[in-house]
């Protein structure tokens, strides 16, 4: 089969593989829609994982069955299914604690283009098919479900380790896609006012669509300094990072009241402390929460979450910018994630 892979660290192309083989609980599938992310960039250009030679790319799709092993009771061939970037195993130790996305060692959810081939491929393996994969509800068009494979569940997640309450205040440092998500997330849960961080108009128009009422800019200075401004020096009751780097902990810390929480979903791809500011942080006593996590994979969330966009309850079209046709665009659409151009927000490869 033919794949678009990550050839070493800075480099990139297509490459022939052997299709992967069927396991008795797994499932081979064929893309029907695809996207590329931030993360592939942060893996390939910046080594944020490591070295990676001839892996496959891509954690984001939707897809066809085209077979399933001997035990796997729900799926069959023809199939079309939600495929979540992160597909643990189920039956581990750390599923069984509540941390599915770690099952087999820290962030070992995450196989797709990490541990194994990824899924910018002619064919690709799913594991414990019966626990990661659903099917597309009726009503959802094929170049949204992608978002639902990463963008959705990460930006949500977002706002449940920020345990965004009825009535909240809340600071979204980062407004891409998973911002974005992380700004729908908020308002679904209940937020009042959401302060958005970011500058480009497509991303802002998007931003107040999902539920943003108030615009910071970093370029107009501190975003501590202006979300304590705007709440007349209390602060916010929670902060979802969804963007930045390791320094961002830090204004996202002066921004948040005492006894606030803070939410990570971003994936830091360089640096290496995180920075803490000890008098704001209460020199250690403030009881300011910092919870950063990868978000749940899973069919059960995969279900979950479709059912919003089915019923109509979260709209996907504005995440989607650029939409590509044909499986030999994946390599296009990458390349457009990587340069970043001021009107991109999300591009869609349909197969």
């Amino acid at each position: 089969m033919k794949g678009f892979a990550m050839i070493k660290i800075g480099e990139t192309g297509w490459i022939e593989k052997e299709t992967p083989k069927c396991g008795p609980l797994d499932a081979i599938c064929k893309p029907l829609a695809l996207a590329p992310c931030t993360s592939d960039i942060h893996t390939v250009w910046e080594g944020a994982i490591g070295e990676r030679h001839n892996m496959i790319l891509g954690h984001e799709s939707c897809g066809e069955v085209v077979e399933v092993g001997s035990l796997v009771k729900d799926f069959k061939p023809g199939d079309k299914v939600l495929i979540p970037a992160i597909t643990p195993d189920w039956n581990s130790l750390e599923a069984q604690a509540g941390y599915s996305m770690h099952s087999g060692g820290m962030l070992a959810g995450w196989k797709f283009s990490n541990f194994k081939d990824g899924v910018f491929s002619e064919f690709f393996h799913v594991n414990d098919a019966d626990g990661n994969l659903a099917l597309i509800p009726d009503g959802i068009k094929v170049e949204h479900a992608p978002m639902l494979s990463d963008m959705v569940p990460t930006g949500f997640h977002g706002a449940e380790l920020a345990d965004v309450q009825y009535g909240d205040t809340v600071l979204v440092i980062g407004i891409g896609p998973v911002g974005l998500m992380s700004v729908a997330g908020a308002n679904l849960r209940g937020a009042s006012r959401i302060y958005a961080v970011g500058t480009r108009p497509k991303c802002i128009e998007a931003a107040k669509f999902y539920g943003a009422t108030d615009i910071i800019s970093y370029k107009n200075g501190p975003i501590d300094k202006q979300v304590l401004d705007l709440t007349h020096g209390k602060g916010v009751d929670k902060v979802i990072i969804a963007g930045g780097d390791v320094d961002t902990f830090e204004e996202a810390i002066k921004a948040l009241k005492a006894g606030g929480k803070i939410g990570n979903v971003n994936y830091l791809g360089s640096g290496t402390y995180v920075k803490i500011p000890r008098v704001e942080w209460g020199v250690g006593m403030g009881h300011k929460q910092i919870n950063g996590g990868l978000m749940p994979g899973g069919r059960l969330r995969m279900e979950k979450l479709g059912s919003l966009v089915a019923i109509g309850k979260l709209d996907l079209s504005k995440l989607i910018t650029h939409t590509f046709k044909g499986f030999e665009k994946v390599e296009d659409a990458l390349y457009l994630m990587k340069d970043k151009p001021a009107d991109l927000i999300k591009p869609v490869v349909v197969i």
